[in-house]
């Protein structure tokens, strides 16, 4: 699993600067918010708990960081392109960043709940 969460992670690396760079070229900074979230939910953390896993086999190779995955990739996009409707005056997209955040803590709160168990000296 800790092979696949580093992979991923620089997919959305990728599309986090792109946005960036989007922003930088039109001076446009409306989706600050979802370049920030890319970067930080999907770029950094799932770098994260990549390495966390690769350093700690025992906690990848359970269900949970199957699940953690899963979760993850799933409700990112969710969030991020209701996130950049909703900022861009989209107002009935409120409940995809909703649903997509709750799916996301979710996914956070089952890779705490791995680690903890599964993370031994």
């Amino acid at each position: 699993m800790g092979i696949k969460f580093i992979k991923i992670s620089v997919v959305y690396f990728v599309i986090g600067v792109c946005i960036g760079m989007y922003m930088s070229m039109t001076q446009k900074f409306t989706f600050t918010p979802v370049h920030v979230h890319i970067n930080l939910l999907g770029w950094m953390s799932m770098g994260m708990a990549g390495l966390i896993y690769v350093a700690f086999p025992s906690a990848a190779k359970t269900t949970l960081a199957k699940v953690h995955f899963w979760l993850h990739n799933i409700s990112l996009p969710i969030m991020m392109i209701g996130l950049a409707f909703l900022v861009s005056g989209t107002e009935k997209a409120e409940p995809a960043v909703a649903t997509g955040g709750t799916l996301m803590v979710l996914g956070i709160i089952l890779f705490a709940i791995n680690i903890i168990k599964n993370v031994k000296q």
